[in-house]
């Protein structure tokens, strides 16, 4: 970075130093022009008052060496040259400065000598008898002038770009100094100081940064955590049904189960297998939640019809509990995902069937209104006590361990409850005290944002 700015400082002093040197030769080119031109008219005039009172004697002494003089007649046939022969020289009455002279008293030109081969200003006065005395002066070109100024001007140059070179070394590296000693680590130290105002909005930007790559990386911990506690929990949950099993089956193989007990061993054994299927189909359904349910289409259904088929589903399971489920409400038609609905009140009361007491029941509701459909799933079973309220929607975590494993609970239920809530937008509630029953509520948008075409 510094050598870019370095760069930059150094071909900009450079740039600007050729440009005033171009820009000022062109006023000295001009101003020097000028200069001949008004000096060659005031040498014209005394020449011409020294012709016109001494005549053609006037020559005899004329210094010459930096003006060429020329007399000329009313005719135009040259009478004095000092350059040229005259007899060699062509009639000079067409010539722009003569005619100029011969009509006003003075005349002046700018053109190419043919006698001389060069560029050449002009001046002529008309003298008293009528002939013309003109001098001129070769013009002075761009060229001459700066190799004229050559060895000045290489001094000069040659002094900016030491100076340049120097300048913008310490510029570039007072620029840079600031930028090198920053600490990364605590940009908000800079925030406000007048050495960092030009780069606090990068500064500011890299802060945020930073809050928001701890953020992350927080998450991903306990992300990495979460999955490292569902994996241990999946094991140690699969476990215990499969022991069962094997244990159950050993038995069977080597002949150590009474003909009269080999019903009872095959049904426990089919109730872990179905525990253990139930456990496989809970932990694909929340992997699906876990990634967002991209998989599955969201379509126009009706919430009331979803939970009265869910609590259908469960009614062999209530009335083997002697629990009576009751759905009512009104039509709720709404933008969602059936699939997660159903998976919502089917879980819900499940629960609210397995954690109830013998005789109870469970209410079921569907309430629509302008935004929003609520349901709520009210039981009258053994309750959540306060502190455990906020931790039931844990994945694995039971509040009575003893009762989950007896009526068969895989502890991830009300996790798949709370994944499909959040899929669709909305909240869950729960309000419960021990022994008098529990009761969630779920509130869910009639037109979440699902961003589907």
């Amino acid at each position: 970075m510094s050598s870019k700015i370095f760069r930059a400082i150094w071909t900009a002093a450079i740039t600007v130093f050729l440009a005033a040197m171009v820009l000022s030769m062109g006023i000295m080119y001009g101003y020097f022009s000028s200069v001949q031109k008004e000096q060659l008219r005031m040498a014209a005039g005394l020449a011409a008052q020294g012709v016109a009172l001494s005549g053609a004697d006037y020559f005899e002494k004329l210094d010459t060496e930096d003006y060429r003089v020329t007399w000329v007649s009313p005719e135009g046939t040259v009478l004095y040259d000092d350059e040229a022969d005259t007899a060699t020289m062509q009639n000079h009455l067409e010539r722009p400065e003569i005619k100029e002279a011969l009509l006003k008293g003075t005349g002046e030109a700018m053109r190419h000598s043919y006698t001389l081969e060069d560029e050449q200003y002009y001046a002529a006065r008309r003298l008293p008898d009528g002939s013309v005395l003109r001098m001129s002066v070769t013009q002075l070109s761009v060229w001459g002038l700066l190799f004229g100024f050559a060895p000045p001007i290489s001094f000069v140059m040659l002094a900016a770009l030491i100076a340049s070179y120097v300048l913008a070394s310490r510029i570039a590296g007072k620029i840079v100094e600031p930028i090198n000693e920053i600490d990364l680590d605590r940009p908000e130290q800079y925030f406000g100081r007048e050495n960092y105002r030009e780069i606090e909005p990068l500064l500011r930007h890299i802060s945020v940064q930073k809050v928001q790559l701890k953020r992350d990386r927080e998450e991903i911990e306990k992300a990495a955590l979460i999955r490292q506690e569902f994996s241990a929990n999946v094991s140690h949950e699969l476990k215990t049904p499969l022991h069962a099993i094997s244990g159950y089956a050993e038995l069977l193989e080597n002949g150590l189960v009474k003909e009269e007990d080999i019903r009872p061993f095959a049904e426990k054994i089919h109730a872990e297998a179905l525990r253990m299927s139930r456990l496989v189909e809970d932990i694909i359904d929340l992997t699906k939640l876990d990634n967002g349910g991209t998989e599955m289409k969201w379509e126009d259904c009706d919430f009331l019809k979803i939970a009265e088929n869910a609590a259908d589903t469960l009614e062999a399971a209530a009335s083997a509990m002697d629990v009576r489920i009751r759905v009512t409400g009104e039509n709720a038609p709404m933008r969602a995902i059936p699939q997660m609905l159903f998976s919502i009140v089917y879980n819900l009361c499940d629960n609210a069937v397995k954690y109830n007491r013998r005789g109870g029941s469970v209410s079921v509701s569907v309430a629509r209104n302008e935004h929003d459909t609520v349901l709520t799933v009210k039981d009258t079973g053994i309750g959540i006590p306060g502190e455990d309220q906020e931790r039931v929607f844990e994945r694995f975590y039971r509040v009575d361990k003893s009762r989950s494993r007896e009526v068969g609970g895989t502890g991830l239920g009300l996790s798949i409850v709370k994944h499909a809530v959040l899929i669709h937008h909305g909240t869950i509630r729960v309000d419960s005290r021990p022994g008098e029953g529990a009761e969630f509520t779920v509130t869910i948008p009639n037109r979440p944002g699902t961003g589907e075409a």
